[in-house]
């Protein structure tokens, strides 16, 4: 009797921990799905405002280049600094606000570490 309860716990224990390791998987996985879509679109639009830049600012210094030439180069030079100031500040920011990684299966094996201490209650599987 005590072998075949044992067993039980056991097998209920592999099963949690089975359970877990696949939802850590697919959380790994959206997670991994979701940083190279954002990559991809980042480089494309860092590609095409970079182009974009260029051509205005080669606009401006061809526009000044008679009367205020150095003054429209250190002004290009200026606008380009601040927006990669902005720029990056924005990344920072959205990478901040994210949760954190494998949030859902941190949160289960808490549950499971609490059923099994006996200070939680049992949860569907």
């Amino acid at each position: 009797m005590f072998t075949e309860t044992v067993g039980r716990i056991g097998s209920t224990l592999v099963s949690m921990a089975r359970t877990r390791l696949e939802l850590a998987a697919v959380e790994a996985q959206e997670e991994a799905q979701s940083l190279l879509g954002y990559a991809a679109w980042t480089l494309l639009a860092a590609f095409l405002g970079a182009f974009a830049f260029m051509l205005v600012a080669l606009f401006v210094i061809v526009l000044f280049w008679d009367e205020h030439r150095l003054l429209a180069i250190g002004a290009m030079a200026g606008v380009f600094a601040l927006a990669a100031v902005l720029i990056l500040a924005r990344v920072r920011a959205g990478f901040a606000a994210r949760g954190p990684m494998l949030a859902a299966t941190r949160a289960e094996l808490g549950k499971d570490i609490a059923f099994i201490k006996g200070t939680g209650i049992p949860h569907e599987q």
